[in-house]
């Protein structure tokens, strides 16, 4: 969930910056920074390879930015669900050993 935070961050940076010449975009590398998250580091923003310039050097695109923001939000939610099930199952097994007793 940290990563997902950190992506939503550099992600409305992004959209921040839209309109400011030579600005590039950036991006959380989600499969490196996983892995990464195992060895308790912080994510580390990169630019974007590939996308179209526009004449001030700028190459942010609203609608990829917008689209990023869905997918993130998306993964959040699946996130935020998976780990309340998790909680759920562990208060379930605590109070299970309470009446146990």
């Amino acid at each position: 969930m940290d990563l997902l935070s950190a992506r939503q961050k550099v992600v409305a940076s992004n959209i921040a910056n839209a309109d400011t010449p030579g600005y590039k975009t950036m991006d959380v590398d989600f499969q490196s920074e996983f892995q990464a998250a195992a060895y308790l580091q912080h994510p580390v923003p990169v630019e974007v390879p590939g996308l179209p310039v526009k004449n001030d050097g700028n190459n942010v695109s609203l609608d990829r930015e917008a689209r990023m923001l869905t997918e993130n939000d998306l993964r959040f939610t699946l996130a935020s669900t998976l780990v309340r099930g998790q909680i759920q199952l562990i208060k379930s097994a605590i109070n299970e050993g309470k009446s146990g007793g």
